[in-house]
C-alpha cells in the first residue's frame, strides 16, 4: 500500500522563476521571505541571501530549484544560486499553514525592499487550501525553522513538479455558476 506523500507547501511559476533567474545574474544568490504586512503589506519579498535575517522560529516554506523549467522534478538538491529558501514568520505560518504558496509575478512596482522593486514586475502570492486529506499528512510532518536550517538541516527533493506554467495551474478557480 502506498503511503501519502506530503504536498508541496510551495510551488512557483514559470514567470516567478524567469524573474528570480534574472535577479540571481544581477544580485548572485537569492533568498526571499512571505512578509506579514507593515510597510509593504503582505508582498513576498526578493533579497540577496544572508540580506534578511532568518529568524530562529521562521519556517522554510520550500526551496525553490531554478534548474527546473514547468514539469519538471530534480535529480537532486539544488545548490548555490540555484537555490532559492523562501521562508515565513512562524507565527505568519500558523495562519497559513492550511494553504500552499504559488509564488507568481505580475506587472507592476515592487516593494522598495525587495530586488525586484527596479524589474516593472512584482512578485505576487497566491495560495490553494490544501484538502482535509492534505492537512492531515502535513500535520505528521515536520517543518524546518531556521534555527534547523543555521544546523546544516535540508528539505529532500520533491518528486512533485514545482514549477507550473501559470498560477491557475496550481490555484484551479472554481467554476463560476450561471447567473452569479
Amino acid at each position: 500500500m502506498d503511503v501519502p506523500r506530503a504536498p508541496q507547501r510551495l510551488k512557483a511559476t514559470a514567470g516567478a522563476v524567469e524573474l528570480l533567474c534574472r535577479l540571481g545574474g544581477t544580485h548572485g544568490a537569492l533568498m526571499m521571505h512571505q512578509s506579514g504586512g507593515c510597510c509593504d503589506g503582505s508582498a513576498p519579498m526578493c533579497y540577496p541571501d544572508g540580506e534578511f535575517i532568518v529568524g530562529d522560529r521562521d519556517v522554510l516554506l520550500g526551496v525553490l530549484d531554478l534548474r527546473l523549467g514547468v514539469g519538471e522534478t530534480p535529480s537532486s538538491r539544488p545548490e548555490d544560486a540555484d537555490a532559492v529558501p523562501v521562508w515565513i514568520s512562524g507565527s505568519q505560518f500558523e495562519a497559513w499553514k492550511h494553504t500552499q504558496l504559488v509564488l507568481d509575478v505580475v506587472p507592476g512596482r515592487g516593494s522598495g525592499f525587495s530586488l525586484e522593486s527596479p524589474e516593472g514586475m512584482r512578485f505576487l502570492s497566491r495560495a490553494r487550501a490544501f484538502t482535509p486529506e492534505e492537512n492531515t499528512i502535513l500535520a505528521s510532518e515536520d517543518v524546518i525553522v531556521g534555527e534547523r536550517w543555521e544546523q546544516g538541516w535540508r528539505p529532500a527533493p520533491s518528486p512533485e513538479p514545482q514549477v507550473v506554467a501559470e498560477a491557475v495551474d496550481a490555484c484551479p478557480v472554481p467554476a463560476r455558476r450561471p447567473g452569479s
